[in-house]
């Protein structure tokens, strides 16, 4: 794709089945594409944030030093999204997974809910009789899947604990006891709702960014103001948390 501030306009597509799609793949069919329409008229190149399309911008950069290769500032966002929402347990990732594997745990439990209660036509009607939105199915695929997920779940809670305190839900014959009673659990946590709340607190300057660069104009020249004023909003709200926590304790 070629863009410039009239809008975007689609070159070509590559087949790239059965190829190798490592760095000097990339950097051809880059390459190609300047070519074709001309160095002279490309000022950057933008790509996700993959370990490939960055070593395939550097040899952009090397070629063509009035070029430069720029990572996609959405995806950028989304992979530090899912690194504090779904972090992993590696070497490498040992701080964050130590200071955000309990936010994966609040994702988890909210994942639990929801496929108890879909998964069961009684307790699909008796969720619509308490609510009037749907729980969502979000696609692994979605950005910040687990913050909206969680957001939808936030504007839920008044019918979910209705629903779950409600004589239809006490009457009902669960066909697995155990499960109901931890969703019941869960539910009624004053503290679980709490840690929602942190989360859609500290993440929502990241989100907010990341929904207002993933559109079809010109955004570039916001990102560098947003990017810090972002930052800031984040450590005040996890601050402010921090410091309301040792009071308390």
């Amino acid at each position: 794709m070629a863009i410039n501030e009239s809008g975007k306009m689609f070159l070509k597509w590559v087949n790239a089945s059965g190829d190798l799609k490592d760095k000097d793949f990339m950097a051809r069919h880059m390459r190609d594409a300047i070519v074709e329409v001309g160095s002279n008229n490309v000022v950057q190149i933008i790509t996700d944030n993959a370990t490939v399309c960055k070593a395939a911008g550097m040899l952009i950069e090397l070629e063509f030093p009035s070029i430069y290769w720029t990572p996609c500032v959405v995806h950028t966002l989304n992979l530090a999204l899912k690194n504090i929402c779904a972090t992993k347990n590696t070497k490498k990732n040992s701080v964050a997974y130590n200071q955000c594997s309990w936010i994966s745990q609040i994702a988890d439990d909210a994942n639990f809910i929801k496929n108890f209660i879909v998964g069961h036509s009684l307790r699909i009607s008796m969720f619509n009789s308490f609510n009037s939105l749907k729980l969502l199915s979000v696609a692994s695929i979605r950005f910040a899947l687990t913050i909206v997920m969680l957001k939808r779940f936030r504007s839920l809670k008044k019918g979910l604990q209705e629903m779950i305190i409600s004589d239809e839900w006490s009457s009902y014959k669960q066909d697995n006891v155990a499960k109901a009673q931890s969703e019941k659990e869960t539910l009624l946590n004053d503290n679980w709702w709490m840690n929602v709340d942190y989360i859609l607190a500290f993440t929502a300057p990241i989100y907010d960014v990341l929904r207002k660069m993933d559109m079809d104009m010109a955004t570039l020249h916001l990102v560098y103001e947003m990017w810090d004023s972002m930052i800031e909003k984040v450590r005040k709200v996890i601050f402010q948390h921090e410091r309301k926590t040792k009071v308390e304790h």
